[in-house]
């Protein structure tokens, strides 16, 4: 039960990081009137954010392993927090991107040490269903965000949205039973989420070997923020995840999950509001309503990318033995996803080519749904293939494909 609830505190805070860079998406006609700058523009808020989403987690990697996941995530709550409430506080369009890129970088290490933590508390055959948890929060985060902030960017205002941001990542499980029209509200409330992460969210880095462990495991896993690895820290150890560009196990899922996220969740999620919004007039409200397809099409992907990658891999290990099952016979399921994906995608974007102006038809969006299916069942079933081969490394694993999908989301929206 303490693995299940630690995992979930990990999931939701790597889901806050794309739900942090896309919350602002329904919201962009919005944001580009009230800041006097263009509709695309305007769309760089958000692109920004993929950016340093990629980048930042080679810093906090190193960090990490030294000092822990723990002090690392409580210091990326406390910070992003602040980075949201600058955000909401900010008249030009210079300055709301800079508070955006500070809530990127601090909001960013779950959503790539998170690999970490699932190889460090699970077993290998539990291993899919686990990082598929993981790997679900961070991919439904991207249209979860649009889809409830397009209510709120009707209904009162786009800078809402960073109040929001911040109050959910301070105090998501006291949401709905608090205040949030006053300042007061938001300042009693910043701390909760970092309380419950402390009494609930236990310490996963263990050294094994040449290290003295001293107290209570219990001590250890909450109240000890000593260093863990006494390894010396270098420079290298910040741009060492990018050495696994030398192993294809790694390299060429990460390259085929990075551009299955690009056409399937980022083009998609990105023209949404682009086209919908200037071919069928809709507000934002309307807008972030489209992207329950690409919520559901998470969700459907997700049990056959987590929970039926470990029965195919079990079953695999009945009739070979289990000395015998390579971790490739995982990547049978990715083909499912790829096509998926493909098909999803060209029917996303003919139907709205075909639409008739002011006239909305669902079938663009189950062309969403069918893609978002895709690129679930490739996101669990390429990250856990790749910790698998490299699970003594499954934070450089996770830094390396976050870095290489986020670079490749960014430069996507360009062209």
């Amino acid at each position: 039960m303490q693995k299940v609830t630690n995992l979930v505190l990990v999931a939701f805070h790597a889901m806050m990081a794309t739900f942090t860079a896309s919350s602002i998406q329904s919201a962009f006609e919005a944001i580009a009137m009230d800041l006097n700058v263009s509709l695309t523009r305007a769309s760089y808020l958000t692109s920004l954010q993929i950016a340093i989403l990629g980048g930042a987690p080679l810093f906090w990697r190193p960090l990490s392993n030294r000092y822990g996941r723990r002090p690392i995530f409580l210091i990326s709550l406390i910070c992003s927090l602040i980075g949201n409430i600058g955000c909401a506080n900010s008249h030009s369009y210079a300055t709301m991107a800079l508070c955006r890129a500070i809530t990127a970088f601090f909001i960013s290490p779950a959503s790539a040490i998170g690999s970490a933590v699932v190889a460090e508390t699970f077993f290998k055959n539990q291993r899919g269903k686990y990082m598929g948890i993981w790997t679900l929060m961070v991919t439904v985060g991207v249209p979860i965000a649009p889809f409830i902030f397009g209510f709120v960017a009707l209904r009162v205002s786009y800078r809402w949205i960073y109040y929001i941001l911040a109050i959910v990542s301070a105090a998501s499980l006291h949401f709905s039973i608090l205040d949030l029209t006053t300042d007061k509200a938001n300042q009693q409330i910043n701390g909760v989420q970092f309380v419950l992460y402390f009494i609930l969210g236990p310490e996963s880095r263990y050294i094994r070997k040449g290290v003295e462990h001293t107290g209570s495991p219990y001590k250890q896993e909450f109240f000890k923020f000593t260093r863990i690895d006494p390894t010396p820290l270098s420079w290298f150890d910040f741009v060492q995840p990018l050495t696994f560009f030398r192993y294809a196990c790694i390299l060429v899922p990460a390259v085929a999950y990075a551009m299955i996220f690009l056409m399937g969740s980022v083009l998609i999620s990105v023209e949404i509001p682009q086209l919908f919004g200037r071919k069928f007039g809709f507000n934002t409200q309307q807008l972030g309503l489209q992207y329950i397809g690409l919520i559901v099409g998470n969700i459907i992907g997700e049990q056959i990318g987590g929970f039926s990658s470990d029965r195919w891999m079990s079953w695999r290990r009945k009739r070979v033995g289990p000395a015998a099952v390579q971790p490739e016979f995982r990547l049978w399921l990715s083909y499912l996803g790829h096509v998926c994906t493909i098909v999803g995608t060209v029917v996303f974007l003919c139907q709205i080519q075909t639409a008739e102006p002011m006239h909305w038809n669902v079938t663009p969006i189950i062309g969403a749904a069918i893609a978002s299916a895709g690129v679930q069942i490739v996101t669990t079933v390429m990250v856990t293939y790749a910790v698998d081969c490299y699970r003594e490394e499954a934070a450089s694993v996770g830094v390396f494909i976050t870095f290489v999908r986020q670079i490749w989301g960014f430069i996507g929206p360009f062209w």
